[in-house]
Formats: C-alpha cells, structure tokens, sequence
C-alpha cells in the first residue's frame, strides 16, 4: 500500500545498493568534492575511482542497519569536525520504548535529523524515520539514497487538488502505521523548507495532515496520545547556509521571486554538512497531550515548546542586539562580523534578521 513512499526494507538493500554504485552522477558527485581537479581533467577516471571505492566500502551491506551504521560512521566523523560542541536535553525524560513522532523546527536539510538520530545513538535509542519531500528528490539516486537511510517520500508535486489530499491521506496513515505496527519512531519538520529568516512556526496544514488518519469517533486526546507528537528545538551557533539564505531571502525582497541554481539543493547539503556549524544544542520538549479544538491550537502547542527550549548562542544575541540598536558598532569581537563579510547591506540586515529571530520570539517581539 505504501510501496511509494515508504523506506526501504532489508530484502532491498543489496539490488539498490549495486545500482546507486553504477550511477554515474553520484560517482561525478561524490568525484566533485573528493577529487575535484582529476574529475576536472579526466572525469571518466575519478568516476571508475569513486565506483571502485564505493563498492569496497558497500558490497557486504545487506540490510538497513548495516546501512546506516556505515554513514554513522562518515555523518558522525561530519559532525565532530564541523562542530565546537553538540549537547542534547529532555530524552532522559521521555518514555522511548513507546514510538515517538518527534516535530522540530528545520535548520539544515539533513543534519537536523542526522542529529535527532545523533542524539537518539547516545542513549541507545532507535534511530527515525525522515520525512523528506519530493522537491529533494529530483534525482533518482538521491531518492535511492535517502529511501536507503529509513527515508519515506512527502509529495508536494501532485497537479491538482484531488490528487494532493489523496497524498496527503496516505503520507498520513502511513505515518500512523510506522508509529503504531511498525513501533517506528519518526521525524519531520513543522513546516515545508527551512526557516531561512529564523522563524520557527509549525504549519497547521502539518498537523491537519497528520490527523487525516484519525477515525471520526476517536478524539483528538485519544489519537494524539497514538501519534505521541515530542516537538524538538535545534539551535545552531552558526549556519553554513546562512549566506546562501541571506542572499535568497534579499533577492525575493528585491524581485519577488528566487530561481534556484541547478544542483543547489545538493550544494546546501554539502555545506551544511562539512561548514562550521559552531556549538549545537538539541532540546527534546514534552508529548503535546489533552484535548484541542483544532490543527491551529495543536500548532500553537508545538510551537511554544520550540520556542521555550531553543537554547540562544552569542551569535543570535549579537545580531538581535545590532537590530534593536543600530548605534551597536559590528566589529572584529563580535561573534556574528564574521558571517557579514562580502554582503550587501540588504543581505546583512536579512543575515542578522535570521539569528536574531530566535531571540525575538522568546521575548514575544517582531523584529
């Protein structure tokens, strides 16, 4: 029924691993960054590398797990190097024998469940599911890859409407199925894209989504208590992305509109995963549990434990405190200078907005 959109399961793994071997724009891609002057004059060869490589690292792979523990290896290694610190709060209070659907605000494409996972790897919890939409996918490799790392399909492309609550109905019955039979926990972002100008806010279409499933004589109490909604908090003391961000976000101030580059999305996950990402903190909020009157009240609910546990760094201080008093001077001592380097004046007030944000929601402002 879900054939689709669901993961990929065990009996699978060795037919789609011998194909994402052979596919030659994941050998360019993977050539692209580890050997980028051989790819540039001899493209054939840093291909035959990289898929000689690849197959000596994967041949004996023949399960999900095995899977993921070897990209634990290479994302964790990411990680440590690219970080000055990750700390996570609040698993120590969950219950994680019970499936938990874990909803988080969205930073980074991969990393923001990566280090869900990185966190639940800690205290030896399961790993998650991940939500990733189709718009990602736009390759069939890549769909291959992520399907490989427990990875289900959202389709946000359907034609029409008819088609998109048929998506829409299925996305969340297998949701529920993955969490009640399956006892597989999950993750997904509250709203469709990242939050590039910092601000965190659940969309309710989400949670209408995820309650399309519920049967019409169950409660809301009753059905929220199966799904087991725990909301995430997940700060970053520096986004790698943020320059790309704060030129986009400019550019659409300026136009109206932002055309991506080809191969930009592959491009913001390679330096979201290798760029300086400074200190990172995780905070696991609480099951959003009781009787609601609507998706919008159930956003709101999500939305305040977000806000509450994100853990504020210099970084976003710095920049809220340069908004609210243009008299503050940026210089060479403040952390946030650094990112402003090369950048218009529209793109540093979009680049400061984005780190400052964070603080402005706890204090109940707009900036």
């Amino acid at each position: 029924m879900f054939d689709d959109i669901r993961p990929y399961r065990d009996d699978e793994v060795v037919a789609i691993i011998r194909k994402l071997v052979k596919a030659k724009e994941l050998q360019s891609s993977v050539a692209i960054y580890t050997m980028p002057w051989l790819y540039r004059t001899l493209p054939v060869v840093a291909r035959f590398l990289v898929k000689v490589s690849l197959w000596l690292k994967v041949h004996k792979l023949d399960s999900v797990d095995a899977v993921q523990k070897e990209m634990a290896k290479y994302l964790f290694r990411l990680i440590r190097k690219s970080t000055h610190g990750f700390t996570h709060s609040g698993l120590d209070k969950l219950d994680l024998s019970k499936p938990t659907l874990f909803i988080s605000n969205h930073r980074d494409i991969v990393l923001d469940p990566a280090l869900v996972n990185y966190a639940l790897f800690e205290v030896r919890g399961k790993t998650v599911e991940i939500a990733i939409g189709d718009n990602l996918l736009a390759k069939e490799w890549i769909s291959d890859l992520m399907r490989l790392n427990k990875s289900f399909i959202v389709k946000r492309g359907e034609k029409n409407k008819r088609a998109m609550l048929a998506a829409s109905k299925t996305l969340s019955a297998y949701i529920h199925h993955a969490l009640t039979d399956n006892k597989q926990p999950i993750w997904i972002a509250q709203k469709e894209g990242r939050a590039k100008d910092g601000v965190d806010k659940t969309n309710p279409a989400l949670v209408s989504m995820l309650l399309l499933n519920k049967p019409k004589e169950q409660s809301i109490a009753d059905y929220l208590d199966e799904l087991n909604i725990v909301p995430v908090s997940i700060a970053y003391q520096y986004d790698p992305c943020d320059q790309d961000k704060a030129k986009e976000l400019a550019t659409i101030e300026a136009t109206g509109s932002y055309q991506k580059s080809e191969h930009e999305d592959i491009r913001s996950i390679t330096r979201g995963l290798v760029g300086n990402k400074g200190k990172i903190h995780l905070a696991f909020g609480t099951p959003i549990q009781g009787e609601f009157s609507d998706s919008k009240a159930i956003a709101a609910a999500i939305d305040a434990q977000i806000i509450a546990n994100y853990k504020i760094f210099d970084s976003n201080q710095a920049a809220f405190d340069c908004l609210r008093n243009p008299q503050i001077k940026i210089n060479d001592s403040c952390p946030i200078q650094p990112r402003l380097a090369n950048l218009d004046e529209a793109q540093q007030r979009w680049l400061l907005t984005m780190y400052a944000n964070p603080v402005a929601a706890k204090k109940g402002l707009a900036l």
